[in-house]
């Protein structure tokens, strides 16, 4: 297959008001890509789009308001992108969301909203645009999983289900969009400094104090800038890669899984739970706890992860911590 074209064509991407899905935009723009951008962060949104038409005035850039959690209104936005882009060169289905705790501590309401925006809105915004996709000769699909689509630490069951459910379809699609000229990107984030801790949800089962502790050892591993994950990505898709890792946060643990499947979670926990550094004042601390990880041999709830996404909405891009 032939190296991606980013130029003359139109690249949708969701989770775009913030993290990695604002980065994969101005990386975009500067390729001479045209734009459609998807979050549920109004404001947000209209300022990423105010600065790329100031930056890159040759572009078009359209902004579409969803909250992923509602298919009724996926479906709507779908349909609608369908009719006004008959054709599109790429989709990046970036958005997500997190929630912290274990499986008995949070309830199938919230177990089912994180796998509504994760899992069944890339499925379905998907389903509806490939059609396009196949029309126009060299697309792209790129679906972001995470590092917790390749390992899944205890107190992120709801999580790691969506990421793992994210990388089976998208292999799945590799597989099936090859005789169609269609490339299909799995993305892995790790430790990416995006606002999916301090905007995660946490089991309500979760104590503060249990996610107070996981918060603090997670911070330590966000390190990386979501413009250096936005550039990992398009290089990949470029390159037409059927998978792309992003920092050593996500390298390790894909190796680790691959020499001990059933034992990582061991290795993992010592890393985690080194001490930390001395917690910051409560009046810097997010109001709402995060996700937390296990912590000895007790599955406390596990921290969000910190660099798939930056989560400003229910669709925003959620930061992991792969």
């Amino acid at each position: 297959m032939r190296r991606f074209d980013f130029t003359a064509g139109t690249a949708v991407v969701t989770g775009a008001a913030g993290g990695i899905g604002e980065a994969l935009a101005h990386g975009l723009a500067r390729r001479g890509a045209d734009l459609v951008l998807l979050d549920r962060d109004a404001d947000r949104l209209a300022a990423v789009s105010a600065a790329l038409r100031a930056a890159h005035p040759g572009r078009q850039v359209d902004t579409v308001v969803v909250d992923l959690a509602d298919a009724a209104a996926t479906a709507r936005v779908a349909e609608e992108l369908r009719r006004r882009h008959p054709r599109l060169r790429l989709l990046v289905n970036n958005a997500g969301v997190a929630l912290g705790g274990r499986f008995d501590q949070v309830t199938l309401d919230e177990f089912g909203w994180v796998v509504d925006v994760n899992f069944r809105a890339v499925v379905q915004l998907t389903h509806a645009l490939l059609p396009a996709l196949k029309a126009e000769p060299g697309a792209h699909l790129v679906n972001v999983s995470s590092l917790f689509g390749i390992i899944a630490p205890a107190g992120q069951a709801a999580y790691a289900a969506s990421k793992f459910a994210v990388r089976g379809f998208t292999e799945a699609l590799r597989q099936e969009l090859a005789g169609d000229g269609v490339g299909v990107t799995c993305v892995h984030p790790g430790g990416i400094r995006t606002r999916i801790a301090a905007d995660a949800r946490v089991g309500s089962g979760v104590p503060v104090e249990e996610y107070e502790a996981a918060r603090r050892r997670f911070e330590r591993l966000l390190s990386i800038d979501p413009a250096t994950a936005a550039e990992a990505i398009l290089r990949g898709v470029q390159r037409r890669r059927g998978r792309v890792l992003i920092g050593w946060s996500a390298r390790l643990p894909d190796l680790l899984a691959r020499l001990a499947p059933a034992g990582y979670g061991r290795i993992l926990a010592l890393a985690v739970n080194r001490p930390a550094a001395a917690p910051a004042p409560a009046a810097n601390r997010p109001a709402v706890p995060a996700s937390t990880e296990p912590a000895g041999n007790r599955a406390a709830a596990a921290p969000v992860p910190g660099a798939n996404q930056g989560i400003a909405a229910a669709d925003g891009p959620a930061g992991e911590p792969g």
